[in-house]
């Protein structure tokens, strides 16, 4: 099959907006009335037929083709190009559905696949309430680093394919790295009940006092008032700075426990907030 042409639809669509503008800047009373009315350009732009498309019209040019292979391909070429891709062509992803998952998919495992792409091959399969990639987003948060954007987006993404992510979730937990563990236990927290996803809660809570403020929110979320009696250990120890405190209450409180008072006078953290709240 011939390469498919990589078109800048947003530049041609500035040309004919450009051109609008000057046929019928009069009508308008000011700036403002013009750029109100864009939505309703942007609609004939869609619906007229354009020399540079051979005749079709902009909103009808994509329509021919439904071979997911060949959509997502095209997407990923326009990524490639650095050409912004046309809301057209994903709209016409979305339109064929679900055959488009596997190429998706593929397109998400290939190692040449620019980031671009790949974020919008996961806003895709969301908004086609795909399952498909579960797998592969547990895979990704294994070795993550703490800040990883695609991976956050990809987990997003396991937020919402609700609780048949859990198991697979548990079976992964013990492999991945310490910022994985931290973001599958965000997925993981949605599910209040169970008894392996409090045991890791608390478990990552004792482990890890640096990240106490995390773990106790997680362990509110979780919501079993077992865990009351370490939020309150935590909340006594007087290496707590006042953030975490304020977490570890927080968590207290969520989960029906009374914290304990504590004094922060010196705490370089309670006089900033202290600070703000007296401006």
């Amino acid at each position: 099959m011939n390469k498919m042409p990589i078109i800048n639809f947003d530049e041609h669509f500035a040309d004919y907006t450009s051109q609008w503008m000057k046929d019928h800047g009069s009508e308008y009373a000011n700036y403002d009335a013009m750029e109100a009315d864009l939505p309703r350009v942007y609609m004939t732009f869609l619906n007229t037929r354009a020399k540079w498309l051979g005749n079709l019209t902009p909103g009808s040019y994509f329509t021919q083709f439904e071979d997911p292979k060949v959509l997502v391909d095209w997407m990923n070429a326009y990524c490639e190009a650095g050409v912004p891709v046309p809301d057209l062509l994903t709209e016409q992803i979305q339109f064929v559905g679900k055959p488009c998952e596997k190429r998706l998919v593929a397109l998400l495992k290939d190692p040449e696949a620019g980031e671009e792409a790949k974020m919008l091959a996961i806003g895709l399969l969301r908004d086609l309430e795909s399952t498909q990639p579960k797998m592969l987003y547990i895979q990704w948060q294994m070795d993550r680093a703490e800040k990883d954007e695609m991976r956050d987006y990809a987990l997003e993404s396991l937020r919402e394919m609700g609780e048949s992510v859990v198991q697979p979730i548990l079976q992964e937990f013990d492999r991945a790295n310490a910022a994985g563990q931290e973001a599958l236990m965000d997925v993981l927290a949605q599910y209040p009940g169970h008894e392996q996803i409090f045991r890791l809660g608390l478990r990552l809570f004792r482990e890890r006092p640096e990240k106490r403020a995390l773990f106790a929110g997680y362990l509110a979320k979780i919501g079993d008032d077992r865990a009351v009696p370490e939020l309150i250990e935590a909340a006594k120890d007087p290496k707590v700075n006042y953030l975490t405190f304020i977490e570890l209450r927080s968590a207290i409180e969520e989960l029906g426990g009374t914290c304990p008072e504590r004094e922060y006078e010196d705490d370089p953290e309670y006089e900033a907030l202290r600070g703000l709240d007296m401006n």
